[in-house]
């Protein structure tokens, strides 16, 4: 990257500063166990119920709503993440990554879709607030960042100037949309989650971690 053409970057959590490994175990392992208990249902059965319930709402603000899938699945989903809060962990030189932002005076600001219960347990874990200028929560404006709505409300509330941003999501979707509102730099990311194999993306720059991007 030649930094000279970028004053503000704007940062995916979830799958881009931490592993996407304790959403994937969550909602894919964790929860159908719990849900099973609490509803004296088979296990396999209330995996493949929950995956088709939770697909449904895929690319929507439901999806990433914890309130949502509380009220849905009547279960505490605040309370079930944080039975396994251990498993919160930053991405690779992700510290570092920061820092060199920092160091050269580019703004840090982190665009999520999480829910802002989610957000606060993982801030509380890893203290990620403190290595960045500000964290704006998707939740917050009502519309998910797959939607151009979204980022005509983040010029209206963090000022950018598209040409000079640097977006870095694992998110292809969100990429695409971002692409369309017109910011120039995009970044994905090959490997999410740690447990999971490198993805194969070919319509936008990846890299493996943050490192890359600090190679003189």
């Amino acid at each position: 990257m030649d930094w000279t053409n970028i004053d503000t970057v704007l940062l995916d959590m979830d799958g881009t500063l931490l592993d996407l490994h304790f959403d994937t175990y969550f909602w894919l392992e964790h929860l159908p166990v719990r849900y099973a208990q609490m509803h004296r249902m088979d296990q396999n059965e209330a995996q493949q119920w929950l995956h088709a319930r939770i697909m449904q709402e895929q690319g929507t603000l439901n999806w990433y709503c914890l309130d949502y899938w509380s009220k849905e699945l009547k279960v505490d989903i605040k309370a079930l993440k944080r039975e396994i809060s251990d498993r919160i962990a930053f991405r690779p030189h992700v510290h570092d990554f920061l820092l060199h932002l920092d160091a050269l005076g580019i703004r840090r600001v982190i665009v999520t879709n999480a829910h802002q219960d989610s957000l606060a347990l993982k801030l509380e874990q890893t203290g990620l607030d403190k290595l960045v200028d500000r964290i704006i929560c998707s939740h917050d404006y009502q519309i998910p960042k797959e939607q151009q709505a979204f980022w005509h409300r983040l010029q209206e509330d963090e000022p950018f100037d598209p040409a000079r941003t640097l977006l870095v999501d694992d998110s292809l979707p969100v990429l695409a949309s971002a692409r369309e509102y017109g910011i120039a730099w995009l970044l994905s990311i090959l490997q999410p989650d740690s447990q999971q194999p490198e993805r194969e993306i070919t319509d936008f720059n990846a890299i493996g971690h943050f490192n890359e991007l600090m190679k003189r």
